[in-house]
């Protein structure tokens, strides 16, 4: 069964090792075969890869457009001890990430990095105000 895949105009998509861009119009197209397909705003790049939990995603992204799990898994092992290290309390996101690795199900082990990415988001918030609620209470205090 062929996936339908519509983009905006000047959307970039990535199939296979090839990335597409769209023209100036809305397109649609049929794509049939078994190349990892990754549309931009699920892309991350070395560049955007700026916190820990989108550098485990990155590290998964390439896992599953290169087909090589071998060839990205010293890093992100690395990267998923630094993570834990730091904190402990998002070892369910990364056991559902390594669980769908084991299983070759690298898409899913994607979307599972997208919670993880998720997660780390609502530890920086929940840090941020934390952080403000202290500012505030030694800013009453003097």
């Amino acid at each position: 069964m062929a996936l339908k895949i519509e983009l905006k105009p000047q959307e970039r998509i990535i199939i296979g090792s090839t990335v597409i861009r769209n023209g100036d119009h809305r397109a649609s197209f049929f794509i049939e075969g078994e190349e990892p397909i990754l549309r931009e705003k699920d892309i991350v790049t070395a560049d955007t890869a700026t916190t820990p939990a989108r550098r485990i995603y990155l590290a998964v992204q390439l896992m599953y457009l290169n087909k090589d799990i071998l060839a990205h898994k010293e890093i992100y092992f690395a990267l998923v001890r630094d993570f834990l290290d730091a904190a402990p309390s998002a070892a369910a996101y990364v056991d559902a990430i390594n669980q769908q690795i084991l299983t070759g199900s690298l898409y899913h082990a994607l979307k599972r990095a997208k919670d993880l990415v998720k997660y780390e988001q609502e530890l920086i918030e929940h840090a941020k105000s934390c952080s403000l609620g202290l500012s505030e209470n030694q800013s009453e205090h003097s």
